[in-house]
């Protein structure tokens, strides 16, 4: 039998087709080849049209069919992973109404802010765990304020991931994993947080109904059977959020366990048994795939929105798109550590949580006209990225995540040798790379939930390590001075 993975990225759709019985990948492809457009109309604003995720899922799909030729009644059972904390507005027709603000934008950044003093700071952390923050709840609650006639539409909100099941399935279900995303669930009451919702004047109608993150959640529906050529009824049996099921795909499951991925933008993710916070929301404490109100399981999450696109904007601007990213790799190891006191800050990508929801934008800092050259600027802007991981994972230890072993899928930016060594060398913890990706987990997670799996051991038997990178003790202290003088920059 055969498991179907979608990733639905704000980057690009990725689909992956495995072996249930020997967790093989047989076929994956992802659409479309360049970045997905996002549209920013305005400075900190972020949207794209959910239309696009479909057309791009069909796609990608297409071409693992062709690859692998299935036999679609094989397909035991289908799981989604997605871009987080986007919001999804559709009509009573299951009408998408306006175009969905996604993981990045910042414009509801003061909505939330002005939420937690509203509520109550102490309110609010004891039952979100967090701040409203820039999360979809307070996304909804700026449409209301700014676009009423939009507002007045909405029969049902959704994340990103909820509406791909939607597609799949025709009905508009949801995930506890994915409410707490939103800031919409309580976790001291264990149940949709009416404390924002009355806040922000929201009938709990618009929430839709709640169906475990494995298990049945839906089967494929005629109509999108014929539209992706697979077979109805398909059972459609996880859906998480991107960075859960990043560290669901690296069997990150219990407490002390750590998963991290440096893409568009970058997460560092411990899970922890314990109801934990970060007083001033810095660090954001969610559900995770595995939690219950008996059993908690609580994902902790460092989200810097600017990484892999720092990098992707150097290799557009800095060679005419002409270098590839193994060339980049390679002048920036030209160079030694600390870039001889070149400086990057990758924050620009929108308000960055790390910064209390501040939108610094990104800098470079400390520029020699005599001594520095592209590599430098290449090895500042991967240094840059690690510090504000190191940044946050300070942060993280306060409330009890200390990373000595971080996984991560050998993707995106861990590809670079010098990404890897830096953050061994600045966290001092033994990265651990491995044969997986979001699609990948996804698709084990629909093993899980359909049942196909009797548990997340048996999903995991066959996940294989293809390296590990341990932290050169000898360059600590070249690694730290580095960080500090990083640390600087960002205070000034």
């Amino acid at each position: 039998m055969y498991l179907l993975g979608f990733d639905i990225g704000s980057s690009s759709v990725k689909a992956s087709l495995v072996n249930g019985e020997t967790g093989e990948c047989l076929a994956s492809a992802f659409y479309p080849k360049q970045e997905m457009k996002i549209v920013a109309s305005r400075p900190g604003w972020a949207e794209q049209d959910p239309a696009l995720w479909w057309e791009n899922l069909k796609l990608a799909l297409a071409d693992v069919l062709a690859a692998a030729k299935p036999d679609p009644q094989q397909i035991a059972a289908i799981g989604i992973s997605y871009q987080m904390h986007g919001l999804v507005m559709v009509d009573k027709n299951h009408q998408v109404i306006r175009p969905s603000i996604i993981w990045c934008d910042s414009r509801a950044a003061a909505t939330g802010d002005s939420a937690f003093t509203g509520i109550g700071q102490e309110r609010c952390l004891s039952h979100l765990l967090n701040s409203p923050g820039n999360f979809t709840a307070s996304k909804l609650k700026w449409v209301k304020e700014n676009e009423p006639a939009n507002f007045q539409q909405v029969f049902k909100i959704m994340l990103p991931g909820d509406y791909i099941a939607m597609k799949l399935t025709g009905d508009i279900r949801t995930t506890v994993s994915g409410l707490s995303e939103g800031i919409l669930w309580d976790f001291k009451e264990n149940k949709i947080a009416r404390l924002l919702l009355d806040h922000y004047g929201f009938d709990e109608s618009v929430i839709p109904e709640i169906v475990p993150t494995f298990g049945e959640q839906g089967q494929l529906s005629a109509t999108a059977a014929a539209e992706l050529g697979l077979a109805p009824g398909t059972k459609v049996s996880y859906r998480a959020g991107d960075q859960p099921n990043n560290a669901l795909s690296l069997n990150v499951l219990n407490p002390g366990e750590v998963a991290t991925t440096a893409g568009t933008s970058g997460v560092v993710y411990g899970v922890s048994d314990e109801i934990k916070f970060d007083p001033a929301s810095r660090v954001n404490t969610f559900a995770h795939v595995n939690h219950s109100g008996q059993n908690p399981r609580l994902g902790v999450l460092l989200c810097i929105n600017g990484t892999g696109i720092l990098n992707a904007w150097l290799k557009k601007n800095l060679g005419n798109d002409q270098l590839s990213y193994d060339e980049m790799n390679r002048l920036a190891a030209t160079v030694p550590i600390g870039s001889e006191g070149l400086t990057i800050l990758p924050f620009g990508n929108g308000a960055e949580r790390v910064l209390k929801n501040k939108d610094t934008g990104a800098s470079v800092s400390g520029i020699n006209f005599n001594i520095h050259h592209s590599g430098h600027l290449l090895r500042a802007a991967q240094e840059g990225i690690v510090f504000s991981f190191k940044y946050g994972m300070d942060i993280m230890q306060t409330i009890g995540i200390h990373p000595q072993v971080i996984r991560a899928g050998k993707a995106n930016m861990f590809l670079s040798p010098l990404f890897r060594e830096t953050l061994a060398g600045v966290s001092g913890a033994t990265i651990e790379l491995y044969n997986t990706d979001g699609s990948i987990g996804a698709a084990r997670g629909a093993g899980i939930g359909s049942g196909y799996y009797a548990s997340f051991a048996e999903a995991f038997t066959n996940l294989n390590k293809l390296e590990t990178i341990e932290p050169d003790h000898s360059k600590a202290a070249a690694y730290q001075a580095a960080y500090e003088r990083w640390k600087t920059a960002l205070e000034k």
